[in-house]
């Protein structure tokens, strides 16, 4: 199979992981990825939408020193080539999105990592310009060896690293060379083992030769992976199913497998969806949540947005189409079963959610890079990793999905993972546990629809900053396009309004 033959218009490829783990936020993100690249032998391939050589990934100098030191530097950069000095034969391969490549030059001391790696034999960084014009690479992806592999929402850059915690003015969470503090940031990825890796690797070699790469054969069998020495795995021997998004590049055919994936996994739900995504503007999504409530005995569906998208031309787009998917969604959900809350820490400060996950039932757990946004669903370069617990020999894997659900309601609420267990245990409302959490520290705020101007209305009405497909970025104003197109599902808010 290649990697343009699916098992389903919905999922690419599945394939089993001897060990897989989601990690939580990217302070431990960070120090598992310097471990696991340390146990490299014969290749890393770093897949991303940006990447950051001054970021600091774990231990090690924190000064400019020659790479052979036995000591390994702590920033992407020199620990790159530190290890390409250790290992003579280690390939390392780096592919990040053209758009924003300027940048670099005001990145300080990037440039000189860059040019050491351009001059290092082992080592080769290319921009992907594999897309329609307003598309980008959006995939968040490493592989190492073929045998180990990382797909999520966690990009190797500045402004990425936090703890659970979420510390109010964190002198760690500092921009490189900087005395700058950023926000609180929250994210999640999956590290997996064995064939699901090997599909990754697969993936991430077609998507180097989209791009215009040189070919990469895959890597010679090895006794052990780069799974990071000391690290329990939540889940063993477990089916991994692989969904993506790409729009048609010149004979690169498109999948929406991503899409299809989000209304299948809705639709399925019978008790609850908890979810986790840095935007909710999807037409898509909207639609199949919609239709869900409508039915008898809808589920609960819990959302956790940042409270507001970063930037304002995204602020006037994903935000004024969150607020008209809320009022149309609401339409169909008299029971109130539909919630999005907002996480924030001790000290009131909101935390920016980053992540994108989903959990139906306890049964699914998807993690992967793609947002619930338009482009997400049909412009962006994109890949999800799935566990489904209804899979043949995937029973097991239902106890960890539930705690990794309860772990993660424990850190927004800032409760303790017991006290979350034995709450939900009386009652499996989560609604029920956010509200009645305790207000003095980390909590979760519900969401308040606010009053949208006409610009933003307009806006968000048209997905004009955010079509479904590439070709709607030259048709602004169509019945094809927008929130509420003709035929769908949802009605604008301002035409029922009016009756």
């Amino acid at each position: 199979m290649n990697c343009d033959e699916s098992v389903s218009n919905s999922v690419w490829r599945y394939a089993r992981a001897a060990r897989a783990h989601v990690v939580i936020d990217a302070a431990d993100y960070y120090a598992l990825m310097q471990k696991a690249m340390e146990a490299a032998q014969q290749r890393i391939h770093l897949i991303g939408w940006d990447f950051d050589t001054r970021m600091h990934l774990g231990p090690g100098r924190r000064l400019w020193n020659l790479p052979r030191k036995a000591v390994n530097p702590a920033r992407l950069g020199p620990f790159m080539i530190w290890l390409c000095e250790r290992n003579r034969s280690l390939e390392v391969r780096v592919l990040k999105w053209n758009f924003g490549a300027l940048k670099y030059l005001l990145r300080g001391t990037m440039i000189i990592d860059l040019l050491r790696w351009w001059l290092h034999r082992g080592i080769v960084f290319k921009f992907d310009a594999a897309h329609p014009v307003g598309c980008s690479h959006h995939q968040k992806i490493v592989v190492i060896d073929d045998m180990f592999a990382v797909c999520g929402g966690i990009d190797m850059t500045s402004d990425r690293w936090d703890t659970p915690e979420h510390i109010e003015q964190d002198p760690r969470r500092r921009r490189p060379y900087s005395k700058k503090l950023y926000g609180p940031w929250h994210d999640l990825t999956m590290l997996v083992e064995g064939e699901a890796a090997a599909a990754l690797a697969e993936l991430g070699r077609d998507r180097w030769v989209v791009a215009g790469g040189d070919p990469l054969l895959p890597c010679a069998p090895q006794a052990q992976s780069a799974w990071p020495p000391g690290l329990e795995a939540q889940f063993e021997d477990v089916e991994i199913g692989i969904a993506r998004t790409r729009s048609a590049w010149h004979e690169v055919p498109e999948q929406h497998e991503i899409e299809a994936l989000f209304i299948e996994h809705i639709a399925r739900a019978k008790h609850f969806i908890y979810a986790e995504s840095q935007y909710f503007a999807s037409r898509a999504v909207a639609e199949a949540i919609a239709e869900r409530l409508a039915q008898p005995d809808p589920p609960e569906i819990v959302l956790i947005n940042p409270r507001t998208a970063e930037g304002w031309l995204e602020q006037a787009a994903m935000d004024g189409a969150r607020v008209q998917l809320c009022h149309a969604i609401g339409e169909h959900d008299p029971a109130g079963r539909f919630r999005i809350f907002i996480p924030v820490n001790a000290a009131g400060t909101a935390i920016y959610v980053h992540s994108k996950t989903m959990i139906v039932d306890d049964e699914v757990l998807r993690v992967g890079s793609a947002n619930m946004n338009n482009r997400s669903m049909g412009l962006d370069t994109e890949c999800d990793v799935f566990i489904d617990a209804a899979r043949p020999g995937n029973g097991h894997a239902a106890e960890p999905i539930k705690r990794l659900r309860m772990t993660l309601l424990a850190e927004h609420t800032g409760m303790p993972l017991a006290a979350v267990e034995a709450a939900l245990a009386r009652d499996p409302s989560m609604i029920a546990l956010i509200e009645n959490a305790p207000r003095g520290g980390k909590r979760l705020d519900a969401f308040k629809l606010r009053a949208l101007t006409e610009t933003e209305k307009t806006m968000a009405d048209n997905a004009l900053l955010d079509p479904e497909r590439p070709e709607q970025l030259f048709e602004p104003f169509s019945k094809r396009r927008g929130l509420f197109r003709a035929g769908g599902f949802l009605r604008n808010p301002r035409e029922w309004r009016r009756k």
